[in-house]
């Protein structure tokens, strides 16, 4: 099979592999060899990948053609920008479901500016950022991120919106113009004593998010997340403490105001003396208690129990730079300084972070020493605070 490198059968789906040229000299023993090889799997879906194929004529377009109306259902894949201006030229895409290759770039040797729970955000040059997301079947989720990004600029919120698809390496990666940018973790640590300052405009751009009312479905429902790892710890918590928990997440009010889901240093950049926000695939909504939770996981949560070389790494900052930011955080977003009334909100974000870790230790981390202390302290934690608590909702705080 000259022109069909491959033809790979599995998970139920054909895929056909075309390579080098096709026009009329051979388009017919093209045709045999994909026939050929759809005849060995006749009830397969079939993905014809062109990666290697460098020209088609009208001749080969029509093999193609055959092949859908015999298959019923074809994917063109991996088509080169010159393949796919054939195909888009001869109205070819509106027959067929074609799809562009991707261009390639790598990151080795890139500067690592942000993570997040889905990738890692690395500086290409002086103008371009690159997300790099961590499952290798990412489209659905990158187009998903563009679309939220779409809407959170829409509705006035600062942020860079995606311009390109990569391939890097075996995955996807989002390219974003982001000249100059630095994120809010490198400033604090390039100018520590303007800590403060940073904290201002962290919490500015978090109110503004949070001012943000959308209509419901809009974005995903955090609530409905968070029942879910309420749930999960069901025969991990004493009996009383995971119901009441449960039933705590179930009775916070309905809320679509907007929030980030991952706002940390790392996702909060600088750009010309613009604050912008990066990493959108968390965007959700809901009641800031499930933001809180999430900030305190940053900040303190997810290192509390190892903060011997006081460094957080994750976030490129110190421990006692966390803490000043987690703990004036707080002072700013609600608007005071008493220490009572801050113990009391602070208690009900632990219980929601904590909540999360506990889940998330359990699904990964079981049975290894590190795991099992984290398992430990979270359980500590929720039984000591959830009876304590009468209401997650920071309204009666």
């Amino acid at each position: 099979m000259e022109n069909i490198t491959t033809a790979k059968y599995e998970n139920g789906g054909l895929t056909l592999f075309l390579s080098g040229r096709i026009d009329s000299t051979n388009s017919a023993q093209v045709e045999a060899d994909v026939f050929a090889a759809v005849g060995e799997h006749p009830d397969a879906p079939v993905t014809v990948d062109l990666s290697a194929l460098e020209y088609i004529s009208s001749a080969g377009l029509r093999v193609l053609l055959r092949l859908r109306k015999a298959s019923g259902d074809v994917k063109v894949i991996e088509a080169s920008p010159e393949i796919y201006d054939i195909f888009e030229m001869t109205g070819f895409t509106e027959i067929l479901d074609v799809k562009k290759a991707y261009r390639r770039i790598s990151v080795d040797g890139c500067e690592v500016i942000g993570q997040g729970s889905n990738g890692k955000v690395y500086r290409i040059d002086t103008d371009t950022i690159v997300k790099v997301y961590l499952d290798p079947d990412s489209l659905p989720e990158i187009h998903r991120e563009r679309e939220l990004a779409r809407k959170a600029f829409v509705m006035g919120i600062p942020t860079a919106i995606p311009y390109d698809v990569v391939r890097v390496g075996d995955g996807y990666g989002s390219v974003f113009e982001l000249l100059n940018a630095k994120s809010f973790s490198k400033l604090i640590n390039a100018e520590p004593e303007n800590i403060d300052k940073y904290i201002a405009l962290y919490v500015d751009l978090l109110k503004k998010i949070h001012s943000v009312e959308l209509e419901p479905g809009d974005m995903p429902d955090q609530k409905e997340v968070a029942l879910d790892w309420a749930a999960f710890l069901e025969g991990h918590l004493p009996d009383e403490i995971q119901k009441k928990l449960y039933k705590l997440v179930e009775e916070v009010p309905e809320n679509h105001h907007m929030l980030h889901g991952d706002y940390h240093t790392k996702n909060v950049m600088m750009q010309n003396g613009e604050v912008l926000l990066i990493d959108m695939d968390t965007l959700c909504l809901g009641d800031p208690v499930f933001e809180f939770g999430g900030i305190y996981n940053a900040y303190v949560g997810f290192n509390e129990i190892d903060r011997q070389g006081g460094f957080n790494s994750f976030l490129d900052l110190s421990y006692d730079a966390c803490d000043r930011i987690f703990e004036r955080t707080l002072e700013l977003y609600f608007g005071t300084e008493d220490e009572a009334k801050l113990r009391e909100i602070k208690d009900k974000a632990v219980v929601v972070g904590q909540m999360r870790i506990l889940r998330r230790s359990i699904k990964r981390l079981s049975g290894t020493p590190e795991g099992e202390r984290q398992i430990a302290r979270s359980k500590q934690l929720l039984t000591e605070l959830v009876p304590k608590i009468d209401s997650l909702s920071f309204a009666d705080a």
